[in-house]
């Protein structure tokens, strides 16, 4: 068998195609975070967030790119030693000569990423950015849609979860009322209630939210579903590695199996 490999501007202009770097946040940390742009790459794993299980998965299963969706390192790093954790992970990828992107923010916005996908497991129609990017109006920041009538929140909160497999969702604002407007910011969304609200949605649907962002919500008026982080993003991280590999012949891409929710349910123990 002949093994393709891909130089690294190859595999990370797709990523950029699929992903424009330009639609990231501006306090976020994207694109080549570790590694060469010289580098060969024939295997690609693409992850959520980069663990220490994912850095073993991707070293032991000789990949040459993690793709992340949480950046790692997120923050600039002053020393790069083994005396922290993210140290340590990120020498280890060094030394093993695999190489770290990420997409975050600009996956979460680009046409077809995480908040499209979102609003399509929603089953919403009528889908549009809450803002939209100048250049690409089909991008942007969030997502809002229409849910059909007959459909409650409680309905729609326990079908969207079981559709993602979220073990612990939560609920704020009214429960009795149908969905109405939704609008959908991945992650950790509280920045999107009052764009939402103002854009006319009834529910808004994030994957964590802090106690006085919830009361915010509830007191606009806007009932809220509360997936999880993880849940709220994972479940695109085997659509991104499928749609890399489509745009790149040769290049094996696959997500993680080591990666797992940090965040455990108690009935689940």
């Amino acid at each position: 068998m002949i093994e393709v490999m891909s130089s690294l501007v190859t595999v990370t202009a797709a990523l950029e195609h699929l992903a424009p770097l330009r639609l990231a946040a501006d306090w976020d940390s994207v694109g080549l975070l570790v590694g060469s742009r010289r580098e060969r790459i024939g295997r690609v794993l693409a992850c959520l967030t980069l663990s220490a299980a994912v850095v073993d998965e991707a070293i032991g299963g000789d990949f040459d790119l993690i793709v992340t969706h949480h950046p790692l390192p997120f923050r600039p790093v002053a020393r790069l030693t083994d005396v922290t954790p993210t140290g340590g992970l990120l020498l280890d990828l060094a030394r093993a000569g695999v190489a770290v992107w990420s997409s975050h923010t600009a996956w979460d916005s680009a046409a077809g990423g995480i908040n499209d996908q979102l609003a399509a497991a929603a089953g919403l129609s009528a889908v549009a950015p809450l803002i939209p990017d100048p250049v690409a109006p089909l991008a942007g920041f969030g997502r809002m849609g229409l849910k059909p009538p007959g459909h409650s929140v409680v309905d729609f909160a326990r079908q969207l979860a079981a559709h993602l497999g979220a073990p612990g969702t939560h609920l704020a604002g009214a429960t009795d009322r149908e969905v109405g407007r939704v609008g959908i910011v991945c992650g950790s969304g509280a920045e999107g209630i009052p764009i939402a609200r103002q854009a006319g949605c009834d529910t808004f649907v994030t994957g964590e939210l802090k106690l006085h962002d919830a009361l915010h919500a509830a007191s606009l008026g806007m009932q809220v579903v509360v997936l999880g982080h993880h849940a709220s993003e994972r479940f695109s991280m085997p659509v991104l590695a499928d749609r890399l590999a489509a745009l790149v012949p040769g290049l094996e891409c696959r997500a993680s199996d080591a990666e797992r929710d940090p965040l455990i349910p108690l009935c689940s123990l």
